[in-house]
């Protein structure tokens, strides 16, 4: 490749980074929060908010110094997700499970060192947990994190829990403790339960899936919002709908070509 070559790829993916940077919250971020997130300079990041303005997938939020996606990124990510055809025969398997078990149901693929929710179904009578399609998670401390780790290879799960406890500094020890457990009980029942992993007052029962001709690694969770829940009582009446959703995702969905 020619230098100019790839320096103009290298700026595009710089581009990239700064876009995933923000989240389905929708909160405007400045330059040095855009610096926090990505790790690239302060110069970089200046420059690229910049260009992402006038190209009509940033816009700087009125009277601040701060950004936030604009319709021409948003109308990419909604057009991929609303033509997948993969998530397209995954919805209605996931609405009749949330409907059931009165439960959140995601559908998720790694986003560096967190979960990407690629679809999302929620019962009428349920706290939503105010999240949606594109909200990421941490990999780390969530139960859908937890199972798509279990779920890898030996040597690329080995890779991304030091990437993990490295991040976690001083709390790596009772990190690694915690997804052990986690593991342990994905191997003894298929599934693991962790409260607390992202909101307060939460739960999230997960377990991975492979879906599509390709195999691709996912992770499938029910959740719910309820600060007075029976942990135990809810494993049992989740986990079994759970798992016989999976297993008709992975039957429905072995034939789709659609990568994510």
């Amino acid at each position: 490749m020619s230098t100019a070559g790839g320096s103009t790829l290298m700026t595009v993916e710089r581009g990239l980074e700064v876009l995933r940077a923000f989240r389905a919250d929708r909160t405007p971020l400045s330059n040095a929060e855009l610096v926090r997130r990505t790790g690239l300079p302060k110069a970089t990041v200046s420059r690229l908010t910049s260009t992402l303005i006038q190209v009509g997938f940033l816009r700087q939020v009125p009277g601040r110094r701060e950004f936030e996606l604009s319709a021409g990124a948003l109308g990419i990510g909604q057009a991929y997700l609303s033509t997948n055809q993969m998530l397209q025969a995954a919805e209605p398997l996931m609405q009749a499970l949330a409907d059931t078990l009165d439960v959140s149901v995601a559908l998720a693929i790694p986003d560096g060192l967190n979960m990407l929710y690629v679809a999302y179904r929620v019962s009428r009578q349920v706290a939503t947990l105010r999240l949606g399609v594109g909200s990421t998670l941490p990999m780390a401390t969530t139960a859908i994190g937890r199972a798509y780790l279990w779920g890898l290879p030996a040597d690329t799960q080995h890779d991304l829990l030091d990437q993990h406890l490295q991040r976690a500094g001083e709390h790596a020890e009772a990190l690694e403790r915690s997804i052990r457990a986690s593991f342990a009980e994905l191997s003894a029942t298929g599934t693991c339960m962790v409260r607390s992993g992202y909101q307060r007052g939460t739960y999230g029962v997960a377990l991975p899936i492979r879906a599509g001709r390709q195999g691709g690694l996912m992770s499938l969770s029910c959740g719910k919002a309820d600060v007075d829940m029976d942990l135990e009582a809810e494993r049992a009446r989740i986990a079994p709908a759970l798992k016989q959703t999976a297993a008709q995702l992975q039957t429905q969905l072995a034939g789709h070509d659609s990568l994510l």
